[in-house]
């Protein structure tokens, strides 16, 4: 009789231990929690003219995340690369990201407006557009001179942080060799 009963208890000890090893597995102790969020990551853009030289400009994320994300994308995926600056204003802008090359062609959609606080100061970037606020899509400028009238009105979504003598000599119809992207965790 002690055999059966140590028998019976044993098949129900038995019988338990997955939940008993499934609870003990869900009460181990877990690692350390990573930390909140993606590591924050910069990026910037090269822009390589084909007659040399880099253009290097910095994004501004914060001011303008959906146009900045455009531009990033665009230029991963080689839309830029090979593309003119059609329009040169001197004293004013220059204006790339047209692959028709005359100031009417765009990716074949069109992005929202993104206005914020940055100027239109020497070497900013910004996204061109028709009358209509939200049409922009591909094409950009570089500002040459102070354009404080533009402010507001406009997606600033970057500055040149280097090469603004290359952008100075920039003629109608040069090329942009290519446009990279370069990501740096901060």
């Amino acid at each position: 009789m002690k055999i059966r009963m140590l028998l019976a208890a044993l098949v129900v000890v038995l019988a338990a231990s997955p939940a008993v090893v499934q609870t003990t597995w869900a009460q181990a102790p877990q690692p350390a929690a990573p930390q909140k969020g993606p590591a924050r990551v910069a990026q910037t853009a090269e822009i390589t003219m084909e007659k040399g030289g880099i253009i290097k400009i910095e994004f501004f994320p914060d001011d303008a995340p959906k146009t900045v994300e455009n531009f990033v994308t665009l230029a991963r995926k080689g839309f830029y690369d090979g593309l003119t600056f059609h329009r040169i204003e001197p004293g004013f802008v220059i204006q790339g990201g047209d692959p028709k090359g005359d100031g009417t062609g765009g990716p074949g959609y069109k992005i929202k407006a993104e206005f914020n606080k940055n100027k239109h100061d020497r070497g900013a970037v910004a996204m061109a557009r028709s009358s209509d606020p939200d049409s922009a899509g591909s094409q950009f400028y570089i500002v040459l001179a102070p354009a404080n009238f533009l402010d507001g009105k406009y997606t600033v979504f970057g500055k040149v942080v280097s090469g603004m003598n290359i952008v100075d000599n920039v003629k109608k119809g040069d090329k942009m060799k290519s446009v990279k992207i370069l990501d740096a965790a901060q």
